[in-house]
Order: C-alpha cells, then sequence, then structure tokens
C-alpha cells in the first residue's frame, strides 16, 4: 500500500447540495423550498418565538409575582493568601488599596476576606468583611481589623 492509494471511507466524503442551479443540479425547479409560500419567499424564514400569529407563549403567561433579584447585595472575595503575595508587611488594606492591586475589579456593595493561604506579613484591615478563619490568620500575625 502507497499513500497514493489511501483514499477516504465510502461515505465520507458527500458532495454540498448546490441550490438554485436549475433542474440538472437535482434539486428541481423550485431548490428544495416547495411551492409558494412564506419559506419559499426571498428574505424568508420567521423570528424566533413566532407561533403563527397566535398569542406567542411569553405574551399568554401571567407575570405575577416578585424578584428579588435586582436588590441581592453582591460581594467579592479575597483571599489572605492573596493579600500575603501582593501587600508588603505593615500595610493599610482598604478598598481603595485592593483596587488599586488589582485584587477587586468589579463594583460590588462589599468585599470579604476569607482565610485561605497562608499568611506570614502584618496588615491592618478597613472597612472589609473578614471570615472567621481569615481574623483568627490576621491577629496571629500580629495584624489587626478596624471596623
Amino acid at each position: 500500500m502507497r499513500l497514493q492509494d489511501v483514499k477516504p471511507r465510502p461515505g465520507a466524503k458527500k458532495r454540498r447540495k448546490r441550490i438554485g442551479c436549475g433542474e440538472s443540479s437535482g434539486h428541481g425547479k423550485t431548490s428544495c423550498k416547495g411551492h409558494k409560500g412564506q419559506m419559499a419567499r426571498a428574505g424568508r424564514g420567521i423570528r424566533p418565538g413566532f407561533e403563527g400569529g397566535q398569542m406567542p407563549m411569553h405574551r399568554r403567561l401571567p407575570k405575577k409575582g416578585f424578584n428579588n433579584a435586582q436588590f441581592k447585595d453582591t460581594f467579592e472575595v479575597v483571599n489572605v493568601g492573596d493579600l500575603n503575595e501582593t501587600f508588603q508587611d505593615g500595610a493599610v488594606i482598604n478598598d481603595a488599596a485592593l483596587r488599586e492591586a488589582g485584587l477587586v475589579s468589579r463594583s460590588c456593595d462589599f468585599i470579604k476576606i476569607l482565610g485561605t493561604g497562608d499568611l506570614a506579613r502584618k496588615f491592618t484591615i478597613q472597612g472589609a468583611q473578614v471570615s472567621a478563619t481569615a481574623r483568627e490568620k490576621i491577629e496571629k500575625a500580629g495584624g489587626s481589623i478596624a471596623a
């Protein structure tokens, strides 16, 4: 067997459907669109959700109730290990410092510091919520948390 003898399996390579190329194309005079009707016209097609003039589902269903999602608090999470890598010993960490360092980017209602990672530096945390494990690690390293 040689390289020029290798051929794809039968049926693996199929010719594309050539629509609108006359009777001899094998797709007839209507080009697979049938006779007349909406789908036979130029610019055919219907928008998603169109039900042929019937009242669409999104208008038939009642819109009762209240959604509390618009009032949900959004928060950003920062780990103690990230603080250890980013800030120097004795740094004051607040909202502005975290944004400047790139640890917080989105707009949020509050920032929470979690205890994942090791902490070997002393920090002063201002204006952020702190988990119990993060509080323990910060105070163990000699840092403080200001309200």
